[in-house]
Order: C-alpha cells, then structure tokens, then sequence
C-alpha cells in the first residue's frame, strides 16, 4: 500500500467509509490509489487538466491494478463528472478563490448531484471557502490544521445534512471567545480564521497567525516610506488588522494554558 502525506492523509481520514470518491486536481491519484486500496472505498475517479499528470495518474492505476476500480478523466475542475458518479468529493492543493469558482461552476452545471460530502484542502484563502460552503448550505463539519515541510495547510471536511443551517448559526455564533466585538465582526473572524480551529486551537494555528501578523508588520514597513495618501490608509488599516489578530490570539494562548 502506498504511503501518503501527513496532508493527504488528514484529507483520507475525513471520507466516509464505503463512499464512491471523486478526486479533482488529483496530480499523481495518490490519494485514491490509497482510498482504494485500504479498502475504504469502492470506487474512484481521478480528474486531472493537465497532460503530464493526467499520464502519472493513469501509470498509477495501472500499476496498482486498479484500472477496474479507478477512472482516471482528463479535464478542468468538476467537467470530469456527472451528477450521481460520487458521494465524496475532494479537491487539494490550489487557492481558494480557484476553488470556490471550480465548485460553484459544479454545482451549476449540476456536477455536485447527489454528492454529500467534500474534503477541501485550500493552500490560501481558505476564508473563501468557507464562504462558499456557508452561501450553499453546507454544513462544516470539522477542520483541521498542520504543518509539514514547512508549510501550514488547513483540511475542511463539509457535509449536506438538512439542519445545515441551524448548525452553521451555532458554529459561527462567535460569543464563546471573551471578545467585545460585534456580531458581525465576530462572524467575519470564525470565517477567516475557522470555528472549528478557534474552538480547540493549536500551537500550529497561533503559528499560523503569527506568521501572517509578521507579513502584515513588514507590508506597513514598506507602506510607511510612500507619502501617498492611499499608503496612509491602507497602513492604518494594516495596522487595525494586526491589532485585531493579536487581540484573538491573546484569547487563544490563555486556552493553551
């Protein structure tokens, strides 16, 4: 059986057991050769755009004798699909803005029919997808964060479930961090930095942030050698931005204790 990334094996972790899996973007189809061969899945489907990949991807399944199992299609985003072929969907590896479109294009041309879960692993913006899966009614059901090689990622597992919407208020209802914000401003924070994570957060995550607050300190650095009146405002906005996330953090690091 073939070994994953720490990354790629948070994303296996999260698929239901017996699930018919689609994997888009699938690179190599690690990820599914894996699925399918620990025998927590049935079936899968790789999707690749690119030519050199989508190759890789079918010299894998060939080579693990799983070409009966394992359907490897060439095209962008959820087009490999057809409403009703999965249950789960993963995507990995991309921003967050690319994948929010490639899902919302799905979802419009019906490619999301009858799939009731997704594993998404955004390497930046992971706020957008949030968004998304709040704007369609999908209920987030877990997150998580981790590092390897030097990278930080973070993996939303989203289910369909009819209370969807009743769940999300709850999870995005941000009253349970000592903050005196307002409901939307403390909305907008479990959106960006995740309900699920800043209701158990990690060492890993105050990295995370900490990391973001440095690249904030050295973008005003840079705003304050500019007299234009634009750079003011902006460094002044910078400035509030990284008040607030030390604010939360101050909230986080008292939890770790």
């Amino acid at each position: 059986m073939i070994k994953l990334s720490n990354r790629l094996q948070r994303i296996a972790d999260y698929i239901t057991p017996g699930n018919r899996v689609a994997d888009i973007g699938s690179d190599h189809a690690l990820l599914p050769i894996y699925l399918l061969q620990s025998g927590k899945v049935p079936s899968a489907i790789a999707g690749e755009l690119n030519e050199g990949p989508y190759q890789a991807a079918r010299k894998g399944a060939a080579d693990a004798g799983l070409q009966q199992r394992l359907e490897v299609r060439k095209g962008d985003g959820l087009s490999v699909l057809n409403g009703g072929e999965a249950d789960s969907v993963t995507i990995a590896g991309m921003g967050g803005s690319l994948m929010s479109m490639i899902l919302e294009a799905g979802d419009q041309a019906g490619k999301l029919q009858g799939v009731t879960e997704l594993v998404l692993q955004p390497n930046v913006g992971e706020d957008e997808v949030r968004l998304w899966l709040l704007g369609k009614g999908w209920e987030l059901r877990e997150e998580s964060i981790l590092e390897e090689d030097g990278k930080i990622y973070e993996v939303l597992h989203a289910r369909r479930a009819e209370y969807a919407a009743a769940s999300n208020e709850k999870l995005y209802d941000g009253s349970f961090l000592p903050l005196e914000w307002d409901k939307s401003d403390l909305k907008g924070l479990l959106v960006r930095m995740g309900p699920h994570l800043l209701r158990k957060p990690t060492a890993v995550l105050i990295e995370k942030w900490r990391l973001e607050i440095e690249k904030l300190e050295r973008i005003c650095g840079q705003l304050s050698g500019s007299e234009l009146p634009e750079s003011a405002l902006k460094k002044t906005q910078f400035e509030r931005d990284i008040r607030r996330i030390e604010e939360v953090l101050g909230c986080l690091q008292t939890e770790l204790q």
